[in-house]
């Protein structure tokens, strides 16, 4: 499967990563899935909430969000029933890695969820890098995924 992203959506994660620049942003994507592509409609930014939520997890409660993000279970549950009441879906989730490569750490593996697609920016000195997609494998190993990226036409 590959995920498929408009301009504009590449465009608002980087703007996300560049204005949380050190830490972490993280966000929701939504959209629906047709047999070849996990087809993205709408990102939507949260906050990272990983200071207020580390006691959730059992490891490296040490790290801060320059290392680590969380998304409020909270805002979890409302994005994804407001994405059924549009006949949508969470399809991935985005986050940066600011002074990192765009590669998945051992910590995104250990919590991430099959079902999603991980799209990681890295950031070098808070200028947008390299944009990578990733899904789990059935052994829990991230593989690289495609991104087909849709310009869009200019309207005026």
């Amino acid at each position: 499967m590959n995920l498929q992203l408009k301009t504009n959506h590449i465009e608002i994660i980087k703007n996300h990563a560049k204005k949380t620049y050190p830490d972490e942003c993280c966000g929701l994507i939504l959209g629906y899935i047709n047999n070849e592509y996990k087809i993205a409609v709408e990102i939507i930014p949260t906050e990272n909430v990983w200071n207020t939520e580390k006691s959730n997890f059992t490891a490296d409660q040490e790290d801060s969000t320059s290392r680590r993000y969380a998304i409020s279970p909270q805002v979890m549950l409302q994005t994804q029933k407001e994405a059924r009441n549009r006949n949508l879906n969470i399809i991935g989730i985005y986050h940066s890695h600011p002074d990192y490569p765009a590669i998945p750490s051992e910590w995104d593996r250990i919590y991430a969820w099959t079902e999603y697609s991980y799209v990681i920016l890295s950031l070098q000195n808070a200028q947008a890098g390299k944009l990578q997609s990733w899904t789990l494998d059935d052994n829990h190993q991230f593989q690289a995924e495609t991104i087909k990226l849709i310009k869009l036409a200019n309207l005026s």
